[in-house]
């Protein structure tokens, strides 16, 4: 098994490199099936998980969500990246601390959000920009070089605000945050305007109507899925169990190889 700090290297190299996708597991056997696949590295999902636990996304604790990320990296050798929302709390020093406790779980790289699920709006830039700060000396004081994600929502939101979103991700940069995010970017031009106007990596969350190439060419470093794999394996699942209750059995599978994946 590799070191925490070799993780960390390694996941960093990735951002130097070629573009990369980087999918979303949602519990240990996931995870390990996407290592077995070939991926080099993984990220949380925040959906995904509350999911495993019967909750609907934002109802998961740090607690919870550290204990997640602990299983993750028994279970498998790739770096992983955390979906850390807000934060879980409203003021810089609640970023730090998400930081913190995901990095003695076991992550080499985490993301902080700039939505205040508790108000439903988003933070003033000046207090976002606190907040990521305050992530970025977090993540400066780990042992390793911890990968900082800072999150623009504003798309994801409902504020298509494509100027206040790079306004907010060069505040983000400039703070010193790794890669920058901003979710539900939807067109090759949306996504080259974010990356034209950053130096850091971009990462972008897939999109069914962009190719992994269109989205790359566009400028992206980093491709995303979030939830949406999960949601296609639920999507499976409930669609053999609609069968199951009309009497139709024909959607049930065998094993898949398992053995291969879990040596």
């Amino acid at each position: 098994m590799s070191t925490q700090a070799e993780k960390a290297r390694a996941f960093q190299a990735l951002h130097q490199g070629e573009p990369f996708v980087i999918p979303n597991p949602w519990d240990a056997g996931s995870a390990r099936m996407l290592e077995a696949l070939g991926f080099k590295a993984l990220a949380t999902t925040s959906g995904g998980f509350a999911f495993t636990l019967g909750r609907l996304d934002g109802e998961v604790t740090l607690d919870e969500v550290a204990a997640h990320v602990s299983a993750l990296a028994e279970a498998t050798d790739l770096p992983i990246s955390v979906d850390l929302e807000n934060g879980f709390g409203a003021e810089p020093e609640a970023a730090a601390r998400a930081i913190e406790r995901v990095a003695e779980a076991g992550a080499v790289g985490g993301s902080i959000e700039d939505w205040d699920p508790g108000e439903s709006r988003l933070y003033d830039p000046v207090h976002a920009t606190e907040r990521v700060a305050a992530a970025v000396e977090a993540a400066r004081r780990q042992p390793f070089p911890f990968t900082l994600t800072a999150r623009a929502e504003n798309h994801l939101r409902g504020n298509p605000d494509l100027d206040d979103t790079i306004a907010r991700l060069q505040a983000f940069e400039a703070v010193g945050a790794d890669v920058l995010y901003a979710p539900w970017l939807q067109t090759t031009d949306e996504i080259s305007a974010v990356c034209d106007a950053a130096s850091q990596p971009v990462n972008v969350l897939a999109t069914p109507d962009l190719s992994f190439a269109e989205i790359t060419t566009a400028g992206a470093q980093r491709v995303s899925v979030g939830s949406r794999l999960a949601w296609a394996g639920v999507e499976a699942a409930e669609a053999a169990a609609r069968g199951l209750l009309a009497g139709d059995l024909s959607g049930l599978r065998g094993s898949p190889p398992l053995a291969d994946w879990f040596r």
